[in-house]
């Protein structure tokens, strides 16, 4: 099996856990065929962004059967596609590379998620 690759060419770490997060509820932001949001951009969700996802008809803090909902500081994958949009409005969150699918690369550049990184710890 091939090991999923990083934005920055390495090999993909865990997003998180707790909540558990991933297109396929692996922990990771791998991505498939059947991923058609592109789950790939690992996150530490912020309010600001909570409600900017919210406004757009994606609710990501009401719990609901087996989703806990996210709060504030919670890592999640996000569809690089909402990245992208929230980046254009100011309200993007912060991203951890180190966990961000290398497929994020064909929607943002590297220059862009890294202005936004965050420590892994």
């Amino acid at each position: 099996m091939i090991q999923a690759r990083n934005v920055l060419g390495e090999p993909l770490v865990s997003c998180g856990e707790s909540p558990l997060t991933g297109f396929y509820r692996d922990g990771c932001c791998n991505t498939g065929r059947e991923d058609l949001g592109a789950h790939v951009v690992c996150a530490r969700v912020t309010t600001e962004f909570l409600q900017f996802s919210l406004d757009r008809g994606n609710d990501l803090v009401t719990p609901r059967s087996g989703f806990p909902g996210l709060r504030p500081g919670d890592r999640w994958c996000l569809c690089v596609g909402r990245w992208a949009e929230a980046l254009a409005a100011g309200k993007a969150p912060r991203v951890v590379l180190e966990a961000t699918h290398e497929t994020a690369l064909q929607y943002v550049t590297l220059a862009e998620l890294k202005r936004h990184a965050v420590d892994i710890s």
